[in-house]
């Protein structure tokens, strides 16, 4: 049986199309995977969209059943909300799961036994470490910066990529790491004579940050001047390394921003205040249970993951066997590396083309 349970006009519409009978009262949806509650779909009778109270919706088996049944026939259309294509590239966890131990485990195979919620953590375990290292799917968000000057880091967050703003023509100017200020993650309260003070409890006292505020208020066109640019304090120049080449974070209008760890804060320069920023960062794989899966071009990379990790925490295993899955892992993850790449020849000689190095095609 093939993979493709959906029609091509169900896929590029992203909607199941019915018809009525005027005595059914139940149409299961085949959306792959199944929308979770009701608010991820639309559902329409006659192309005029109807109120959620006029039917219920059953995640688990996909059966939408409405209070009373469509008139014969009419036309009924069940809408996703959110436009998702592409996931025919992908293999869910469940899959990676159920594929493994058919394969790997039972009797005759390389692990004799093997605990289905074990292979499941160590699958979980593998699509994190190829969301860093392999896959590297990044993730965007489009946020503006308030007067704050500061944006949260998104919930799923593991480490950034790139951070820009976005000019008038739609096209993104970098921003970079600032290594010229920080934002303090306490600033402890003192008393006049540098004391520390403390509440009731006898828990530090904090503050506002006077390194935020001051740099926050500060502005870019006298930081370029006075700091970056400044030909004034030749001592500072040479402690800044500027007599024997530039700073390329110093010499550049576009801004800086500061990672506050601590807060999962990004922090910005004044100039900023307003711009909308793009966000580029790498997640875990794991924030909800449709980001849980695996690219098919690095699937045998993570089935070697899997037998690797189950049979270094068994007991009694022979290490010739541990390293040989070891190399094996080793070599399958190196290919999905290759694979996922995605090199275009093309793509390669055209960005060639304006290089100094001349390309004979």
């Amino acid at each position: 049986m093939g993979l493709i349970t959906q029609t091509a006009k169900e896929y590029y519409t992203v909607a199941n199309n019915f018809t009525g009978d005027g005595s059914n009262k139940n149409f299961t949806v085949t959306f792959d995977p199944l929308p979770a509650v009701e608010n991820d779909f639309i559902v329409y009778q006659a192309g005029n969209e109807i109120d959620d109270d006029q039917y219920t919706y059953v995640a688990n088996t996909g059966v939408i059943t409405f209070t009373t049944a469509p008139a014969n026939g009419t036309a009924i259309q069940v809408k996703l909300k959110n436009i998702k294509h592409g996931s025919y590239r992908y293999i869910a966890l469940n899959d990676i799961v159920n594929n493994f131990m058919v394969s790997y485990v039972g009797d005759g195979k390389i692990i004799d036994n093997a605990r289905k919620l074990d292979v499941l953590f160590h699958t979980k375990r593998a699509i994190q470490e190829f969301s860093y290292d392999v896959s590297r799917v990044e993730k965007i968000q489009e946020i503006e910066v308030g007067a704050s000057l500061t944006i949260p880091m998104p919930q799923d967050y593991v480490n950034y990529t790139q951070l820009a703003w976005i000019d008038g023509d739609g096209l993104e100017r970098v921003i970079y790491p600032s290594k010229i200020t920080s934002r303090p993650s306490q600033a402890i309260l003192q008393d006049d004579t540098a004391e520390y003070l403390y509440d009731n409890d006898e828990t530090l006292l904090t503050a506002t940050s006077l390194t935020t505020e001051r740099f926050k208020n500060v502005p870019t066109t006298e930081l370029n001047d006075d700091y970056f640019y400044s030909d004034n304090d030749r001592n500072a120049m040479l402690g800044e390394g500027k007599r024997f080449g530039i700073d390329p974070e110093t010499t550049q209008i576009n801004g800086v921003f500061i990672v506050d760890e601590a807060n999962g804060q990004f922090g910005f320069s004044s100039n900023l205040a307003g711009k909308v920023i793009t966000l580029k960062y790498v997640s875990d794989g794991l924030g909800t249970d449709n980001e849980m899966q695996i690219h098919k071009l690095a699937e045998e990379a993570i089935y070697k993951y899997i037998a690797h990790a189950v049979l270094s925490a068994k007991a009694n295993i022979p290490e010739y066997i541990v390293n040989r899955f070891r190399r094996e892992r080793r070599a399958a993850m190196r290919n999905a590396k290759l694979r996922l790449s995605n090199l275009k020849l093309k793509e390669l000689t055209q960005v060639m083309r304006g290089k100094s190095k001349q390309i004979k095609h």
